[in-house]
């Protein structure tokens, strides 16, 4: 089949914090964006967050003709996706939603336009089963802020073909974004599942009294988060091996594997438990807005990924390795 691979018109279905931050890196490499969400507010909060997350795109560097001003917010689906390349929806996660949504995207877009779904752990081959042209559907599942975080994973479902993951693939490339292809549809997919298994130990340590949120963060921020930057756990595990390397951290560590460490089973979420974190990361954001966090956060990442770019260089590697 024929799928688009040079887009020119980017359509965004859904404009909270994901669809926002798809908005934003769409428009930043210089795309004509369409935007629809059926919230009230929307386009006030949707230019709101662009207009928030631009000076991070402009420290990252931006592409020719790249302005806020090429994005125009729609009243319908339909208007929304008509005349688009590719479209990204970010709908909430309900699967009878997005069901629904991608029958209707689906009808409405040309018939060579690629449609992606930003979810973190539904099926695709579950909720594009009413969808016109489903070999051209995918997921692509960014993370936040999508705007700077260069990982997407992407999948197809049982009826999408092969090539309509390719040319995402090579859309999210010129997106300066990092695909990763997912083999097999999961729920959950790759780094949520991981994310997932940290975040019910977390729970467990708050819950239990051992720690409180911010010490929590303190133990990945100091630790494991920096090497995690730029190493990942497999590398990261291999050096800890010594000259042996990973076959040697097995083996020294793998009976570790058998002891009452972790409790993968998530903790009940009591009122008391929910107190506790909201409380403990109240007192984490203080006095501080949720917007100026992200313009934090945003300063943060945007070093860290510079910091990282020229070491690699340094060391004879280009940036995707």
């Amino acid at each position: 089949m024929a799928v688009i691979v040079d887009i020119k018109t980017f359509a965004a279905i859904g404009a909270g914090v994901i669809g926002s931050g798809w908005v934003a890196r769409a428009l930043a490499h210089g795309l004509d964006v369409i935007a629809w969400d059926p919230a009230p507010g929307a386009e006030k909060q949707l230019r709101e967050n662009v207009a928030n997350a631009w000076p991070a795109l402009e420290r990252v560097g931006l592409a020719d003709g790249a302005s806020p001003a090429r994005l125009r917010f729609v009243d319908t689906i339909e208007a929304c996706v008509e005349h688009a390349d590719f479209i990204q929806e970010s709908a909430p996660e309900r699967e009878a939603l997005k069901l629904a949504l991608h029958e209707q995207i689906s009808r409405a877009a040309k018939p060579e336009a690629i449609i992606a779904s930003s979810t973190s752990g539904l099926l695709p081959s579950d909720f594009y089963a009413r969808a016109v042209n489903p070999q051209r559907c995918i997921v692509g599942h960014p993370f936040n802020p999508v705007y700077l975080l260069p990982l997407v994973e992407v999948l197809g479902g049982e009826r999408t073909a092969a090539e309509t993951v390719d040319a995402a693939m090579r859309i999210y490339r010129s997106l300066s974004m990092r695909p990763l292809r997912v083999r097999k549809e999961v729920p959950g997919f790759i780094a949520d599942r991981l994310l997932e298994a940290l975040w019910r130990e977390a729970l467990h340590l708050v819950n239990d009294g051992v720690a409180t949120t911010g010490e929590i963060d303190d133990a990945i921020r100091f630790g494991a988060g920096i090497r995690w930057s730029f190493m990942g756990t497999f590398l990261t595990y291999t050096l800890a091996g010594g000259d042996a390397g990973m076959r040697h951290f097995m083996q020294q560590f793998g009976p570790a594997l058998e002891l009452p460490w972790t409790k993968l089973v998530a903790p009940t979420l009591t009122d008391e438990l929910i107190d506790r974190v909201v409380d403990g990361t109240a007192e984490q954001v203080g006095p501080r807005s949720i917007k100026q966090l992200e313009r934090y956060r945003d300063d943060c990442i945007t070093s860290v990924l510079a910091a990282i770019g020229d070491v690699k260089a340094r060391h004879g590697l280009l940036p995707a390795d």
